[in-house]
């Protein structure tokens, strides 16, 4: 579908004011492709709201992922907010999709933003550092301004900061951001520093996954009591389970100091059990604040876990004595009121007091 996106001229304004007259008298319209925007623009001037209506439905209807940027755009412009809502949730299961449209590259900096903040982009953040800088590009040009890495940076402000490099792979680093000229020579660093070194150096940069799940998340917690001092001296925590639905886990829930407010340094990980083979892991770091509370670790991106397979979940930390959790559970079932029962059977695994699952 193509959709005109330019603010009506004076012609295209008399062609509205038509349409809402006729729509008065007859409380019908003839929206296209080609006048919805011009139609929706002078519904809005001259507050005829189920003209809006209107237009917005149209719109809804022809939403695609390549069209999602463009019309994101417009929602924003004339203060839908329903339809910028359906935009993103476009955007968000189509990613790939929507950044590889022509309509990506003229969206404005806002818009680029409000995407780039969104917990719930389907993309490797590699890829899409890679469109980012092809919008910084077409942004410079739109500036007239040379097309040189001190302008990229310049134009994309503070969305740059809106990419979450710590989710890349040092690999994905090296290969992409680190040889693009947009991060200073000291961000570069700080990023490779805080790829290979533990304890990691702060950057400041988003380390949260973007879970690409539509679904809610709840966290399932077998032990019934907790008891004090959990030793560390480099073995892993590990514990058995298998489920009865597929689901998706983002990570753990791991007990802290019993000595008061301490960082932890830590790898997780989940291993298909039979194949003896690591579907995910991270190698990150968590600070608690005393309380016998599970603080949240994550992966990098959500793991799939299918029926009746067998999986390891697996943690191993450096710190000091923690609390732990006893008295667990063989079984724990949970509930939602959308979906289906989700039961998750545990077996014994060497050291296995200390992994609480988030779902």
């Amino acid at each position: 579908m193509s959709l005109a996106v330019h603010l009506p001229n004076v012609f295209a304004e008399d062609f509205g004011k038509q349409q809402i007259k006729g729509f008065l008298y007859s409380d019908e319209v003839q929206i296209g492709p080609e006048t919805v925007m011009t139609t929706l623009y002078t519904a809005k001037k001259y507050a005829v709201p189920a003209l809006e209506a209107h237009c917005v439905d149209f719109l809804t209807k022809h939403l695609r992922a390549d069209n999602a940027f463009m019309l994101l755009t417009q929602a924003r412009l004339f203060d839908e907010p329903q339809l910028a809502s359906l935009c993103l949730d476009t955007i968000d299961k189509s990613t790939i999709d929507a950044i590889s449209a022509e309509g990506f590259t003229d969206i404005d900096i806002d818009t680029l933003c409000a995407v780039l903040e969104r917990d719930t982009l389907s993309i490797r953040e590699s890829r899409l550092f890679g469109a980012v800088v092809r919008w910084a590009e077409a942004e410079c040009q739109r500036q007239q301004l040379p097309v040189t890495f001190g302008n990229k940076q310049k134009v994309l402000g503070r969305a740059l900061s809106l990419i979450r490099f710590p989710l890349m792979t040092i690999e994905e680093f090296a290969a992409g951001p680190a040889q693009s000229g947009i991060l200073s020579d000291r961000e570069v660093v700080n990023l490779f520093l805080h790829f290979t070194v533990n304890p990691k150096p702060k950057v400041d940069y988003i380390d949260r996954p973007r879970c690409c799940l539509r679904g809610k998340e709840c966290s399932i917690n077998r032990f019934q009591q907790v008891e004090s001092r959990w030793g560390y001296s480099g073995t892993s925590d590990r514990i058995r389970f298998t489920v009865n639905r597929r689901i998706s886990i983002v990570g753990f829930g791991l007990y802290g100091s019993i000595h008061g407010p301490t960082d932890y340094q830590v790898n997780i990980q989940i291993i298909d059990y039979e194949k003896n083979q690591t579907l995910g892991q991270n190698d990150t770091g968590f600070s608690c604040d005393g309380t016998a509370s599970t603080f949240r670790v994550m992966f990098k991106e959500p793991i799939e876990i299918l029926p009746t397979v067998c999986y390891t979940a697996c943690a191993t930390l450096k710190g000091p004595d923690s609390h732990y959790g006893t008295k667990g559970l063989k079984k724990v079932i949970h509930e939602s009121p959308t979906a289906s029962k989700t039961c998750f059977v545990f077996y014994s695994s060497p050291g296995n007091n200390n992994v609480k699952l988030l779902l």
